[in-house]
């Protein structure tokens, strides 16, 4: 698909399709004003005898003889006094949806003068720019790479959105809005392949085609031999069950000055998650390739900020591994030794991500990182308490939460933040050794954060549980994308600083 930026005017702009706003409430945007005086009044007239509501998300396809455009999709937009970022997104997303199954070749979208209600931050046309073109990328995504049958290409092949100007700030925003839509779908592309295809070592190898794809990214991948060297026995226990050996991945981008400080990413890459000897029941379980979820998004995060290049220095760690039952796997009662000397007591071999997850905690304090953020679908009792809608976010720098909060409410990639309280280590008290890898089920997500804190003491260091938002389940089941958009804007945030 063709994704350009135009500041051409509405009359002389020719396509298939036009896109213009009415809303439920308030004043019309001038694109649709212009739109309907071209069409000698027709919007009008349709408004009035009620076949345009201009409620949040509507859509009508209009027929045109007498303008450049050969149809018109009004897409309404609610209330100018309650229009916010996230409904202006869900009228972006309604729009996509009739655009993709339409017959127009190409269309024109003039969505940028809809007024939104909030900070200029998420309201300015830059902003509305860039999240247009997430949207676009985002929405038009298909996985259709193991059918045997390819469904008929769409028709619609170019899509202009028209702005009031194509400067340097409505281009970068723009472009970066696109970027990061791609970032989303490369991660939902990770966690929408098979695990019979997607295991460590084939993520490693999309980590070395990332580097060869962009002269900006460096790879390194240790094997487990050299992660054994290291003392690395807390994520060589997970796979110690498989066939399929574990990886830990690094990529590194340096856009920044040398001597700044790297912004680290790290993410749990469980490829499959069997629960081991602690076996998870099976309905349902062929989700579990959705365990890298974190290792997807920080694969999507690298993607579009190799793309964008901003001034920041980033270093992606993924602690990959598949979690499967065998003669050779840990069991529960083992206790191992992790990288950071400190033992751990398994006594659930399901609780995994945070056996990997610690030793990658500890590997990246040789970078001397400015913040260390983790992401990982981690506990289902953040699903519980937060459903799919937000992310859990745990962190031991109140600076940092409120700067990853903040970046998740400027995308509607939300986040919400839940304690980390010093009285809930007490649950990971191990009568044999210094901690136990599980502390019961009150409190879940709290408690994995807590055994992850032990090793991240050294610096400023936040925990995304993505548990709830890393796919959807039932008839739409697939990866989301979930959080790259959050990590793109809050990276982009410190970009240069």
């Amino acid at each position: 698909m063709n994704f350009t930026l135009s500041s051409k005017a509405l009359s002389s702009s020719r396509t298939d399709c036009l896109v213009v706003a009415v809303p439920e409430k308030g004043d019309w945007p001038a694109s649709t004003t212009q739109a309907d005086e071209a069409m000698g009044g027709q919007l009008k007239a349709l408004h009035k005898n009620g076949d345009l509501t201009g409620k949040p998300g509507s859509t009508l396809m209009i027929p045109v003889n007498d303008a450049p455009w050969g149809r018109v999709l009004v897409v309404g937009t609610g209330s100018d006094k309650d229009r916010k970022p996230a409904d202006y997104r869900k009228a972006l997303i309604a729009m996509a949806n009739v655009l993709k199954d339409s017959a127009a070749r190409n269309a024109v979208i003039a969505l940028a003068d809809t007024t939104l209600n909030g900070d200029d931050a998420v309201t300015s046309e830059a902003s509305k720019l860039r999240l247009i073109g997430r949207t676009l990328e985002e929405q038009f995504y298909t996985f259709t790479e193991f059918k045997s049958e390819q469904p008929s290409k769409r028709k619609l092949s170019k899509v202009t959105v028209l702005a009031s100007g194509t400067g340097k700030a409505f281009k970068d925003a723009f472009d970066l809005g696109l970027a990061t839509g791609r970032g989303m779908n490369f991660t939902r592309n990770l966690g929408n392949t098979p695990p019979n295809i997607c295991h460590p070592t084939w993520l490693a190898e999309r980590a070395q085609q990332l580097a060869k794809d962009h002269d900006v990214i460096k790879t390194e991948v240790l094997d487990e031999k050299q992660m054994k060297k290291l003392g690395m026995n807390s994520l060589l226990s997970v796979s110690a069950g498989s066939a399929q050996p574990a990886r830990l991945i690094v990529m590194e981008y340096k856009g920044g000055k040398a001597k700044d400080k790297p912004y680290v990413l790290v993410g749990k890459g469980i490829t499959f998650d069997t629960g081991g000897i602690s076996l998870k029941p099976g309905e349902g379980m062929d989700e579990m390739k959705y365990d890298m979820g974190g290792a997807a998004a920080v694969f999507g995060t690298m993607q579009a900020i190799a793309e964008t290049k901003p001034k920041i220095n980033v270093v992606a760690v993924v602690a990959a591994a598949e979690n499967m039952p065998s003669g050779t796997a840990t069991r529960p009662g083992d206790i191992v030794t992790s990288m950071s000397g400190q033992t751990i007591e398994i006594l659930n071999t399901d609780a995994e991500g945070r056996l990997v997850l610690c030793d990658a905690l500890t590997y990246v304090k040789k970078y001397n990182p400015e913040v260390v953020v983790d992401m990982a679908t981690l506990t289902g009792a953040c699903i519980i308490a937060l459903g799919h809608h937000a992310t859990g976010l745990l962190s031991n720098n109140d600076d940092l939460a409120e700067e990853l909060l903040a970046a998740g409410e400027r995308t509607g990639d939300r986040a919400w933040r839940l304690p980390l309280w010093d009285e809930y280590q007490s649950q990971l008290d191990s009568n044999f050794a210094d901690m136990q890898n599980i502390g019961g089920r009150p409190a879940g997500t709290i408690t994995a954060a807590c055994f992850l804190s032990r090793f991240a003491k050294e610096y400023r260091w936040a925990h995304l549980d993505i548990a709830g938002t890393a796919w959807v389940s039932g008839k739409a089941k697939g990866a989301t994308g979930r959080p790259v958009p959050l990590l793109v804007d809050y990276l982009m945030s410190h970009a240069g600083k």
